[in-house]
């Protein structure tokens, strides 16, 4: 496996050398998407909370780059590391009080959330340009570079996450997430501070969708409240997140490649299969 894992890493790398910009930027998509998936693994996989509406790190992390960047000028690569630890900062404030609801009500909470800071953007007028959005500066280079720059960024990121995901598994917080998942009455039992355990998941969940939103955010150059604070990216994370199969370390990505590729292949295909049917 390990000897899979390389060589689907080089021949990843290698990418650019044979595929054409609109194929990275699919690619760059995925790998996206494996990064939220697998924060949503973190939380919902392992320790057994359905943090529906994690979105709103996704939202709330690129919003964060854009005003850096607009309004104080800073580089992308600051805005980027702000973003991603404001997010997980957020999460250890919240956590205590959010992760006292289960189930059901944990992800209605994390939903209400999510439309809590939509509405807070959406009213700051003054400093995220409010429902008209926020435009952000153009890079430097041209649109060859720019593909090439994304798909690294966002390629290493999904790597990252990999890593992450990897490490929270086998280390004594992965399975005490375990444990609340499985029993979280038993787990109090035990002696495990559960509290802090599913603070500290949400944490990195955050983190993990910070970082995605933060490189969305540059990468399109425009966001407003509803496209990044958007639920079908929840959902399709979701779905993503399920597909590979909670609590596995590589379950998401391959998730994340069939359901772009299948998501491309029917919008490309579409009007050749309506006709071929008729």
């Amino acid at each position: 496996s390990g000897l899979l894992l390389v060589l689907a890493v080089c021949v990843l790398a290698a990418g650019p050398a044979f595929l054409g910009a609109y194929w990275l930027r699919i690619l760059s998509t995925v790998f996206m998407y494996a990064v939220l998936a697998q924060g949503i693994n973190i939380i919902a996989g392992y320790t057994g909370y359905p943090a529906f509406g994690n979105v709103v790190f996704f939202g709330l992390s690129g919003y964060i780059t854009a005003v850096l960047m607009v309004k104080l000028q800073l580089p992308f690569v600051l805005g980027l590391c702000v973003a991603a630890g404001i997010c997980p900062l957020l999460a250890l404030a919240l956590g205590p009080l959010l992760l006292r609801l289960k189930g059901h009500y944990f992800a209605i909470a994390t939903l209400g959330l999510n439309e809590v800071f939509k509405e807070v953007v959406s009213n700051s007028i003054g400093l995220t340009g409010g429902g008209s959005g926020i435009s952000l500066p153009l890079p430097p280079w041209g649109p060859a570079t720019n593909a090439m720059f994304f798909y690294y960024l966002l390629l290493g990121t999904m790597l990252l996450s990999i890593w992450i995901t990897w490490e929270f598994s086998r280390r004594r917080i992965g399975l005490t997430c375990c444990a609340i998942r499985d029993n979280e009455t038993k787990a109090e039992a035990m002696g495990l501070y559960t509290t802090r355990c599913k603070t500290v998941a949400w944490a990195i969940s955050a983190f993990l969708t910070g970082l995605a939103g933060s490189i969305n955010a540059y990468w399109i150059t425009y966001i407003d409240p509803p496209a990044v604070f958007d639920m079908a990216i929840a959902v399709k994370s979701f779905v993503i997140f399920l597909l590979g199969g909670p609590a596995t370390v590589f379950g998401p990505v391959i998730a994340a490649f069939f359901i772009e590729m299948l998501a491309t292949l029917t919008w490309s295909k579409l009007l050749n299969w309506h006709v071929g049917a008729l």
